[in-house]
């Protein structure tokens, strides 16, 4: 897994490589500068020309020694300084004097149609207010641009932190960040305006003093997933009770279920209302179905399973209720794992005092506006900070929050966040949170035979990266359009499989 950091954190982590290690800022900006001109050397060709645009802060130094490194390489290069002479800092006022030194062309009236390749070196992360002005209009104008467009760090006009638009943005084909990937080039639209981003080494790195709270996984980490043991039976891969269904809604509680059994459970008991039994017992015979709500068949049930899934398509009547509060009640007694969805969230919502039931061996699965009816506030404000309410509402119930979006925050409850990378809009479909419950369920039993221990912070996060990279692997294949939840459940082995080679 690779650390993302805040624009804080980023300097922090800046500073103390100059001023704690003492590699000269300089340095650093020639590294970084070096290692935007690696990519566009694989890029373009020597026929092609380029722009770079620079503005009087860092993020212009660091424009100014692509421009020269690329031209001294023989690329036809020009700087287009857009910023205040007087107002460069040290470090850019010095590669300008560089750039002089070699005779790297300047223009002050580009005819932007001329160039092949535009390199955005305007603003860089430490952006707080919106683009307004000259700038704004210089922005606009390279957008407007048929050219490869490159933004170095971090796209100009995108918050660090949120990726919200400034104002306006560079919409850019390529980012080349430095160092650590930033959130707001995983929060949309900035991941957007972010096109390809290649996180760079340029020689700042992890510090104590300087603690990262968010991850994302990557594919090679699906591999932490834990190999099915050859000598195991179906109770050793894990037993999943789903409460699940009500009166015409099986559909939710098979695709569940369906992900569960998929992702490698070894059993599945699906808890739901009389109407239900035929239809899935057709559609999913290797899943168990029983319809009795009776203390004693609720007892064994719970005894029997080792994760419980409660919600999907269950749900907000009376009788949903009393289901929904006696297994997360006596689940939290026993100390079983509970994947809460869909309508157990919504329930949840209803009846705060339920709260008392939630706790580490608890996953909440909400999407935007699930979480808006938990935590009353409005989706807007929540989309603005969704890694924050994510942390906020798991630190206060200690469970793992999986708040849902196009960028999927997890927080695990006790401070660390996992921001989810893969995934795509085919995943925007009925159904698609049901598929993520049964992953997860799934993926829960997987634990139940490793010899080492995982928190379940890791487990969720794995769960929805696999959930993401099914819709991605379908997608590469078959295109997004149309993409469905069956889709996702009937992928699930073969993804799996492709990462354990």
């Amino acid at each position: 897994m690779k650390e993302v950091v805040t624009c804080r954190q980023m300097k922090a982590l800046d500073e103390k490589t100059i001023r704690g290690k003492g590699i000269p800022s300089l340095v650093l900006m020639e590294r970084a500068a070096l290692k935007v001109a690696e990519e566009l050397e694989d890029l373009c060709t020597q026929q092609e020309k380029i722009l770079v645009v620079c503005g009087s802060g860092n993020n212009g130094g660091d424009g100014i020694a692509i421009a020269r490194i690329l031209f001294l390489k023989g690329y036809e290069c020009e700087i287009y300084f857009i910023g205040n002479q007087e107002k460069m800092t040290a470090e850019t006022a010095a590669q300008w004097e560089v750039a002089c030194n070699y005779h790297v062309p300047v223009t002050n009236n580009p005819k932007w149609d001329e160039y092949t390749t535009i390199i955005d070196a305007v603003f860089g992360v430490g952006l707080s207010r919106p683009i307004q002005g000259r700038y704004g209009e210089i922005i606009e104008e390279m957008n407007k641009v048929h050219a490869r467009k490159v933004a170095v760090d971090i796209p100009s006009g995108i918050n660090g932190d949120t990726g919200e638009v400034l104002g306006c943005a560079f919409h850019a084909d390529l980012t080349v960040t430095f160092a650590f990937l930033k959130r707001g080039l995983l929060f949309f639209p900035g991941r957007m305006y972010a096109g390809k981003t290649v996180v760079a080494d340029i020689g700042i790195y992890r510090s104590p003093e300087v603690p990262v709270e968010a991850w994302y996984v990557e594919t090679k980490d699906l591999a932490l997933l834990p190999k099915r043991v050859p000598w195991g039976n179906k109770g050793t891969f894990g037993k999943v009770l789903l409460v699940t269904g009500s009166k015409g809604m099986c559909g939710a509680a098979y695709l569940s279920a369906a992900a569960a059994l998929k992702t490698g459970a070894g059993m599945v008991k699906i808890q739901t209302v009389e109407e239900n039994r035929q239809p899935l017992q057709t559609m999913l015979p290797e899943a168990m179905v029983t319809c009795s709500f009776e203390e004693e068949e609720n007892k064994k049930n719970l005894d029997w399973c080792d994760v419980v899934v409660i919600g999907p398509g269950l749900g907000t009547g009376a009788e949903s209720r009393k289901r929904a509060h006696y297994f997360l009640s006596k689940a939290c007694e026993t100390g079983k794992p509970v994947i809460l969805d869909a309508d157990g969230l919504n329930l949840l919502a209803m009846n705060p005092q339920w709260r008392v039931f939630l706790n580490e061996n608890t996953v909440v699965t909400p999407h935007l506006g699930e979480m808006s009816r938990l935590c009353c506030h409005p989706v807007e404000e929540i989309k603005r900070n969704i890694a924050e309410t994510a942390n906020a509402f798991a630190g206060e119930t200690k469970a793992v929050c999986v708040l849902k979006d196009a960028c999927t925050v997890i927080a695990d409850g006790k401070g660390k966040l996992y921001l989810n990378r893969s995934g795509n809009a085919g995943l925007a479909t009925a159904g698609s949170g049901d598929v993520l419950s049964g992953i997860l369920a799934g993926v829960f039993c997987m634990y139940l035979a490793a010899e080492e221990p995982v928190d379940n912070g890791m487990k969720a996060a794995l769960s929805v990266y696999l959930h993401g990279k099914c819709a991605d692997w379908y997608g590469e294949k078959n295109g997004i359009r149309g993409m469905t939840a069956g889709d996702l459940t009937g992928i699930l082995p073969q993804v799996l499989r492709e990462n354990e080679k």
